[in-house]
């Protein structure tokens, strides 16, 4: 029988490196937070055992090597990031550019819109962002155990729905 995942089941074996468990599923997971325990900590030893490898990207920069390395199956881009590392007093453009790379790529993954907004303003010109690039869900950033249980419900149907069930096989 194929393996499970709590994001869907493994129906189709990948070949060649894609075989490798470890190399089934590529997520770009973008997270703008200073907290050393924040969900972009847990969420990878979570997923991890399932054959799905998260990337983590701390800045625009980081997110957009990643992406021009290897494919990217599902993408969690966090709104608030900085175009560059370093620099938290940096205006929060690195994940509205991530958004623009990605839905252009010709391999489009399913994308997961993480907003933190400190105003309603702000707030509506997230989602506005995120719905205009078309992504999967759009979800305030996990703070709790709930919020992160919440995420990986979200990825499960995420996954289910743009792959149908199978893992991506490139």
């Amino acid at each position: 029988p194929a393996p499970r995942s709590p994001l869907g089941p493994a129906q189709s074996q990948p070949q060649g490196p894609a075989a490798d468990p470890a190399h089934r599923l590529n997520m770009l997971l973008s997270d703008a937070s200073y907290r050393t325990d924040s969900w972009a900590e847990i969420v990878p030893r979570l997923l991890g055992p399932m054959g799905i490898r998260a990337h983590l990207a701390g800045s625009g920069q980081q997110a957009t090597h990643l992406i021009q390395s290897m494919p990217i199956h599902v993408a969690l881009v966090d709104l608030g990031l900085p175009l560059e590392s370093g620099d938290p007093t940096q205006a929060p453009e690195g994940g509205y550019r991530l958004l623009d790379i990605l839905s252009r790529l010709a391999n489009r993954p399913p994308m997961v819109a993480i907003i933190s907004a400190r105003t309603p303003r702000e707030e509506g010109r997230q989602l506005s962002a995120a719905l205009h690039h078309g992504v999967f869900a759009v979800m305030n950033r996990p703070r709790t155990a709930g919020d992160v249980e919440t995420l990986l419900e979200v990825l499960r149907r995420c996954v289910t729905r743009h792959y149908k069930g199978r893992w991506p096989t490139s």
